[in-house]
């Protein structure tokens, strides 16, 4: 399967659902697209939404990793979400270590740490 991850921009986040299992070439394209569109953007949040991923190869683990380590290094706050148990067993079992990462049980939670903890614009706060 080669296709595009979606990276939506709202505000000062950017936000990505990786919807399917990835494979190689697509977690390659993922890495470089989200570096991009940070860099384009000037985003200064991240969120990825891991819920419907049920299972990570190493591979995959550390390129996930690795995109969060290059976010952080184009000082960007990156919240992941959705983290399901086989894939918190399978990060830790490899040795993959989120340091200073802050992760959330869904979307919402993950929304509210950008905004709360850091003051990233995510919505609105007062409506018209």
């Amino acid at each position: 399967m080669n296709t595009r991850i979606p990276i939506l921009k709202l505000y000062d986040c950017l936000f990505v659902s990786i919807q399917w299992e990835l494979d190689d070439k697509t977690a390659m394209e993922f890495q470089e697209s989200l570096l991009q569109r940070i860099h384009e953007t000037g985003a200064s949040g991240v969120v990825i939404d891991l819920t419907s991923v049920d299972m990570i190869d190493s591979f995959i683990a550390k390129v996930l990793g690795d995109v969060i380590s290059m976010a952080k290094l184009m000082g960007v706050k990156v919240v992941i979400t959705g983290i399901q148990p086989a894939v918190a067993i399978t990060l830790v079992e490899l040795g993959i270590h989120l340091q200073d990462v802050h992760t959330a049980l869904d979307l919402e939670k993950g929304l509210e740490i950008l905004q709360g903890s850091w003051g990233i614009k995510a919505w609105k706060t007062n409506p018209l």
